[in-house]
């Protein structure tokens, strides 16, 4: 039986763990790195079969009590935890997750009202599986030099980032930006366990061995904000600060604070009004 994304969880976060985390002495030599199933298991107050069943995608129905000891165990705290929770909750309920499955994602028409008040302020609209749903033209502006929109008819952060060779010249801080839209994907085939759409896109994204090396279930990481580095083709080097204001259950605005980059970057104009794509 193929591991589940909680089962991928426990033997990663079991092999992160040294003895000495947990209290006790090192020993001898170790066949495995991290802590041994059996030592996890008398720290959650289970047995090890039990624990191995969960750790092979065999027993997909663990109690909230068994989840919470197993994170005690672990030293899951914070972000890590919830994490942790969700995915012990969708290991056996995928079929039955509240809007699980694959929308016809449009952007909606309160969502292009923000666009447009937010103009002449870098903005757009993501969806689930990181598709560009819609987006205003101070941004359309500054990344169609960089070919994002070239030819698509709906452009996604994460194709463009691991598929297409200008995003390396382009991006200074590529590795960092492909961690987070990595982390964004990770994220969602939790939220969303049966969006089959969501899943092909990752399927096909590991064709990228890029992609491949940083898929990792128990990586995550806090990517609502932080700073792009471009070596724009008409602007050169320009430092954009962005965050990201989820809007509602699919989809997210993210806002580059290009008002925070004039000083660095005198040469950066932003057009006019113009009517937000749709």
């Amino acid at each position: 039986m193929d591991r589940n994304g909680f089962a991928e969880f426990l033997v990663a976060r079991r092999a992160e763990l040294r003895p000495a985390d947990v209290g006790m002495p090192a020993g001898g030599r170790r066949r495995t790195p991290g802590l041994r199933r059996e030592e996890v298991a008398v720290r959650a107050g289970v047995s090890a079969d039990y624990l191995a069943r969960l750790e092979q995608g065999r027993d997909t129905n663990p109690s909230v009590a068994v989840i919470d000891a197993l994170a005690d165990a672990l030293l899951l705290t914070g972000a890590p935890r919830h994490h942790f929770t969700m995915l012990a909750l969708a290991s056996g309920n995928q079929s039955r997750c509240p809007g699980s499955e694959s929308p016809q994602e449009q952007l909606a028409e309160s969502m292009q009202t923000i666009l447009r008040a937010l103009q002449p302020t870098p903005a757009f609209v993501i969806g689930r599986r990181l598709n560009v749903l819609g987006w205003n033209p101070a941004w359309a502006d500054f990344v169609t030099p960089l070919g994002l929109l070239d030819e698509h008819a709906q452009p996604n952060l994460a194709w463009y980032i691991f598929m297409d060779p200008v995003a390396r010249r382009v991006l200074r801080n590529w590795s960092a930006a492909a961690d987070a839209f990595t982390a964004v994907l990770n994220r969602a085939k939790i939220r969303w366990p049966a969006d089959d759409s969501l899943h092909e896109m990752i399927d096909a994204l590991h064709r990228s061995p890029e992609f491949a090396q940083r898929w990792k279930p128990h990586h995550l990481g806090d990517h609502r904000s932080g700073v792009l580095l471009f070596d724009h083709p008409d602007h050169g080097h320009v430092d954009i600060p962005f965050e990201t204001l989820d809007a509602d259950r699919d989809q997210s605005v993210m806002i580059w604070l290009t008002d925070k980059t004039a000083a660095h970057a005198p040469g950066l104009r932003l057009v006019p009004n113009r009517a937000v794509n749709e």
